[in-house]
C-alpha cells in the first residue's frame, strides 16, 4: 500500500509519490530557542520522528533536517532582560531542547543548522529576490512584496486583501502587508554585514535559506505546528517561489497540546516543561502520552490521560518482560509488522489504530501464556517489538534499556518484599481463606501492584498510581 498524508496545501489526503525515487527529504521546523521546552514544543519533534521511522521501515533513505532558530526578537527581549549574551541564551535552551528530544528517544536529525550559520545563504536569497522584482530595500531592512507574487496566500487559504501581518516594528514599508526578511541593526542587537547594511535576519527568511542549502530547490515533505501555517509557513512559500524554487511538495502540520482549551504556551503561564515532566513521569511513558494520539488532534493535558498512558503502555512491557523470561533470551523483533499494523501507518500516520493492533496482540500472547503455549506467545512479542520499534516504544531497545536498569536493584528489593506477602497469599490460599486472600490482594493493588495468577504462580506489575 502507497503511504498516505493529509497535506495542507491540498487540504485532502494525498497518495505519497517522492521527489527521488527511494529517498525522502523531510524539513521539520524546530526549535526557537528563547526558553526551554514545554511538552508541546516536544511533540512536533515526536511526531515527525514516528513519520520518519515509518519512512525509513518502508524502506526509504530520509534526510532529515531539523533546524534551530537562535536569532530572533524574543531571544533578544530576554537577553536583555537577563542582562545576559543573546548566544548564551539560545545555547542553554538549545540543550535544553536536544536534552528532551534524546529523554523521549527521538532520532537525531540528519542535520540541525543554526540560522546564525547561514546568514551568508540568507542575502544570496535576498539578492536574488530584489533582482526579480520580489523584494526591496528601505531604511536599511529589506521587505518582501506580497503582491508581487500569484498564488501567495494559498497555503492558509487567506484573501490578501484582509491580510494583517503581524506588526514587526519596522520602517519603510511600502504596503504594512509586506514582510521582513532583514532587520536593521539597532544599538545594543545583534546584527550582521550585509550589502543594505548590518542588521539581523527575519525569522521566516532563515527556513527558506536552510531549507534550500540542505535539501535543494524541492523536497519532498515540510512540516511543523499548526500555528505556523501563518505567518511563517506562507511567508518561507513567497520567498523560496520567489527565488524560482519550487520548494515543498507536501506540507504536514501537526496540532497543539492544550491546558483549559488553549494552546500550551509560556506567554499564557500555562506550560509544562520537559525537564520538570521527566523527574514525575518515566520519559518513555511521556513519549507514549504525545506520540500514540493522531498527529492533527489536539492533546488536551491532563494527569490523569498521563496515568492512562502510563498503565496502558505498564501491560505492554508487562507482556515483553513475561515472556523474554519463559524464552530465557532475547526475543528479536519479527522481520515485518502485521498486515492491520502497516495499513494503519500508512494511512496518514494512523497511530491510534495501529497502536490498537499492538494492544490486540498483546492481548493474543497474554492468552498464550496463560494456555502455556510457548512458541505462541514467542511468536506475538516478535511482531509486537517491530511495531513498538516503528513507534520508538520498544521497552527493549537499547535507548529504553538503560532506563530499565536505573531501576533493576530497587525492583530487586521490592521483589523481595512483594514475594514474602504472596506467599502470605498462597498460603491462606491453599488453606482455602479466600476471605484473607482476597484481602492480601486488594491491600497490594491499592499499594499500585497489580497480581496476576498464571501457570507458573502469582506475579506482580506496576499498575495505574
Amino acid at each position: 500500500m502507497t503511504i498516505r498524508l493529509y497535506d495542507t496545501s491540498a487540504r485532502q489526503i494525498r497518495d505519497f509519490a517522492p521527489l527521488t525515487p527511494g529517498c525522502v527529504s523531510i524539513y521539520l521546523c524546530g526549535a526557537t530557542v528563547q526558553a526551554a521546552p514545554h511538552i508541546g514544543h516536544i511533540r512536533s519533534g515526536l511526531n515527525f520522528d514516528i513519520m520518519r521511522r515509518w519512512f525509513a521501515y518502508r524502506g526509504y533513505d530520509v534526510t532529515f533536517i531539523r533546524n534551530v532558530t537562535d536569532i530572533d526578537d524574543k531571544i533578544i527581549k530576554k537577553a536583555a532582560d537577563q542582562n545576559r549574551p543573546w548566544w548564551s541564551i539560545g545555547y542553554d535552551n538549545e540543550r535544553a531542547f536536544n536534552d528532551a528530544y534524546d529523554a523521549l528517544g527521538c532520532l537525531p536529525p540528519t542535520y540541525e543548522p543554526r540560522a546564525t550559520g547561514h546568514i551568508t545563504e540568507m542575502v544570496e536569497m535576498m539578492r536574488g529576490l530584489i533582482e526579480r522584482g520580489h523584494a526591496y530595500e528601505a531604511d536599511g531592512n529589506v521587505y518582501f512584496d506580497v503582491r508581487s507574487l500569484p498564488g501567495y496566500l494559498s497555503l492558509s487559504n487567506q484573501d490578501l486583501d484582509d491580510l494583517r501581518q503581524p506588526d514587526e516594528g519596522a520602517s519603510g514599508k511600502r504596503d504594512p502587508r509586506d514582510f521582513a526578511m532583514w532587520k536593521a541593526a539597532k544599538p545594543g542587537e545583534p546584527s550582521w554585514e550585509a550589502p543594505w547594511g548590518r542588521g539581523r535576519p527575519g525569522w521566516h527568511l532563515e527556513c527558506s535559506a536552510m531549507a534550500h542549502k540542505y535539501l535543494g530547490e524541492e523536497f519532498d515533505v515540510h512540516g511543523g505546528g499548526i500555528d505556523l501555517i501563518f505567518p511563517h509557513h506562507e511567508n518561507e512559500i513567497a520567498q523560496a517561489k520567489g527565488f524560482g524554487d519550487a520548494f515543498a511538495r507536501y506540507w504536514v502540520h501537526n496540532a497543539w497540546v492544550t491546558m483549559s482549551g488553549e494552546k500550551m504556551s509560556k506567554s499564557l503561564g500555562n506550560s509544562v516543561l520537559v525537564s520538570e515532566m521527566v523527574k514525575q513521569w518515566r520519559p518513555v511513558v511521556l513519549r507514549y502520552y504525545l506520540g500514540t494520539p493522531h498527529y492533527r488532534s489536539t492533546i488536551e493535558y491532563s494527569e490523569e490521560s498521563l496515568r492512562e498512558a502510563e498503565s496502558a503502555y505498564a501491560r505492554i512491557e508487562g507482556f515483553v518482560q513475561r515472556v523474554t523470561e519463559l524464552a530465557g533470551q532475547a526475543v528479536e523483533p519479527a522481520a515485518e509488522v502485521p498486515l492491520a499494523f502497516a495499513e494503519a501507518m500508512d494511512d496518514d500516520l494512523g497511530v491510534p489504530q495501529a497502536l490498537a493492533i499492538v494492544h490486540t496482540t498483546v492481548r493474543q500472547g497474554n492468552s498464550a501464556l496463560a494456555d502455556d503455549d510457548k512458541d505462541a506467545a514467542v511468536a506475538r512479542l516478535a511482531e509486537v517489538r517491530a511495531m513498538l520499534g516503528v513507534l520508538g516504544l520498544d521497552p527493549l531497545a537499547p535507548h529504553w534499556a538503560g532506563e530499565q536498569e536505573q531501576g533493576e536493584d530497587l525492583r530487586h528489593v521490592v521483589d523481595s518484599l512483594v514475594r514474602l506477602v504472596l506467599d502470605q497469599r498462597e498460603a491462606a490460599r491453599a488453606r482455602k481463606d479466600w476471605s484473607t486472600a482476597d484481602a492480601i490482594r486488594d491491600q497490594l493493588g491499592q499499594s499500585g501492584l497489580v497480581i496476576e495468577d498464571g501457570p507458573q504462580g502469582p506475579r506482580w506489575s506496576l499498575g495505574s498510581r
